[in-house]
């Protein structure tokens, strides 16, 4: 990595378990330009500072490049693939089984209508 790093950077650990996640690309399409690892670390800068994309730093890839990947990912569910394969592998190792079985709701903290009744 060329650039200073942010605190929203992923560490290398983080990596490692992402990496195998992340849609490698296809072959004999264009080169790559920028590393899969540099557009996730713009995507979660963008989530942690609640930038706008045009807004994002500019040693980062191109924000319609980023963009354009978190909106792909987005599309195919990856994101969500990603939280529960890890919320699967926490749960697991922690004893527990990987899916839970129950779920409580505080009636204190869901929001109904405005009036009552």
């Amino acid at each position: 990595m060329e650039r200073k790093s942010y605190p929203s950077d992923v560490s290398d650990g983080e990596w490692k378990i992402l990496a195998s996640y992340i849609p490698q690309p296809l072959e004999g399409g264009r080169p790559v330009e920028h590393s899969r690892r540099e557009i996730v670390n713009a995507i979660r800068y963008v989530l942690r500072t609640g930038c706008g994309w045009e807004y994002m730093p500019h040693d980062f890839p191109p924000w319609p490049t980023v963009y354009d990947y978190f909106r792909q990912w987005s599309r195919s569910g990856l994101w969500e693939q990603i939280n529960q394969s890890l919320r699967e592998s926490v749960r697991q190792k922690a004893g527990r089984e990987s899916t839970p079985s129950a779920a409580i709701i505080d009636s204190q903290s869901v929001k109904t209508t405005e009036k009552g009744g």
